[in-house]
């Protein structure tokens, strides 16, 4: 008797390994979207959750931006059914416009699983991201000069998300979803050459094989792999500093500039890039030049006026405190006299 095909074999082992520290009798949620990558995902849970003691269920999201979507989630979550995931279903979800057409739909998107995943009680929802998937990621992180937390790509785990195919090249999964009898719909914004996505898959990693060789998509992953470890360190030595920095004593996100000032610069701004999210701005939208016009307020302070930040936030320093907030003239007052204390 013969096995599976190497690539479902393959698949298979990669959800068992992200199965294997969930209690038995734990749901878990596979986003489901009807593609190759999450439809394999889909039937290696299935078949694998049950032989692991746990329950396994999927969600497929309707973005309703393009004609037939519903109809077409409707169909997701039949076949999901058909493949044994109980509970299987639709989720249809409006999407803004903050931060781009891509970064309002991935808002919505997790806001949708976040909601199932919240009523159903799932211990985990698994994404179909592939090591492809990493590399484009990489690589639009590097084009938007986002620093090293976004080279750093999606990790293998993140709270209730896990991606368990991370290791996986596109065509393995592909392959396995083809071996395994499934039908998958292609997402014609995939091939959309307007989003920026789009264009690295088609055009730029294409091209970045013929001229440098075969396998920058397993390297950028590996680098992503690299830089999430440095990531991962700065981070918890922001959590250690981020004390004696930040003033939790009243309304608003304020921070003290001399205290600020004392900390290498790669600390510093990621702590500006947290007090940043955690007064309103969208994470997906704070790029790097926000972050380094904050960060001038601290160690290139000239009496500049407030910094203006995605979601109607501002930053502003006065009395030797940068503040972080709404846009409503709370910046407004004395100019900010300690100049001394950042080098200024």
């Amino acid at each position: 008797m013969t096995g599976p095909h190497p690539a479902v074999a393959a698949v298979r082992h990669a959800v068992r390994g992200a199965l294997s520290g969930l209690a038995p009798g734990s749901l878990v949620l596979v986003a489901c979207s009807g593609g190759a990558d999450s439809l394999a995902l889909a039937g290696a849970t299935a078949f694998v959750a049950p032989r692991e003691g746990l329950r396994a269920g999927g969600l497929t999201v309707d973005h309703g931006l393009q004609d037939g979507s519903a109809r077409r989630a409707a169909e997701v979550a039949a076949t999901m059914r058909a493949l044994g995931l109980d509970p299987a279903e639709s989720a249809a979800v409006r999407v803004g416009t903050e931060g781009g057409p891509e970064a309002a739909a991935r808002s919505a998107r997790y806001t949708a699983l976040d909601r199932a995943a919240e009523r159903l009680g799932a211990a985990a929802v698994l994404l179909g991201h592939t090591r492809d998937d990493q590399a484009e990621t990489v690589l639009l992180g590097l084009a938007r000069g986002s620093g090293g937390r976004s080279l750093a790509g999606m990790p293998p785990h993140s709270g209730r998300y896990l991606r368990p195919l991370l290791r996986l090249s596109r065509a393995q999964v592909h392959t396995a979803c083809a071996e395994m009898g499934l039908s998958a719909w292609g997402d014609p914004h995939n091939a959309d050459p307007a989003y920026a996505r789009s264009r690295v898959r088609h055009n730029v990693l294409p091209l970045l094989e013929s001229e440098l060789g075969p396998g920058i998509a397993e390297a950028l992953a590996r680098t992503a792999d690299l830089l999430r470890d440095d990531a991962d360190a700065l981070d918890a030595w922001i959590e250690e500093v981020e004390g004696r920095v930040r003033d939790r004593s009243g309304p608003g996100v304020t921070l003290d500039a001399a205290a600020l000032a004392e900390l290498p610069r790669a600390v510093r701004t990621r702590l500006l890039r947290r007090a940043a999210i955690a007064a309103g701005a969208p994470a997906g939208a704070l790029f790097a030049v926000h972050v380094a016009e904050l960060d001038r307020l601290v160690a290139d302070w000239r009496g500049q006026a407030h910094v203006d930040l995605p979601g109607g936030v501002r930053g502003w320093r006065r009395e030797g405190r940068i503040g972080l907030g709404a846009g409503t003239g709370a910046e407004d007052g004395a100019p900010d006299r300690t100049r001394a204390d950042a080098g200024g």
